[in-house]
């Protein structure tokens, strides 16, 4: 006879809704951990950079107009 709590068949979905659970947890770890490895590498890579470089960068963008990129470049060749 069956004992009134649903006939056993909800005791059988903890073991998948666990692994499932740490596989998530993991995958999550995992994400995160690559998110600061990239987060520092693009950081660090600014730092790497010469000052023309960068110059030109922003140039580039349009944070800086033509004549500030020219006396910028002479002030740091100089």
């Amino acid at each position: 006879m069956v004992d009134g709590m649903g006939g056993g068949w909800g005791m059988g979905w903890g073991g998948p809704f666990m692994i499932l659970f740490w596989i998530l947890v993991i995958v999550g770890v995992v994400v995160l951990v690559k998110w600061l490895v990239d987060q520092s590498s693009a950081s660090k890579g600014s730092r790497d950079k010469a000052p023309l470089d960068i110059l030109r960068e922003r140039y580039a963008r349009g944070e800086i107009n033509r004549e500030e990129y020219e006396q910028k470049r002479r002030d740091l060749e100089s």
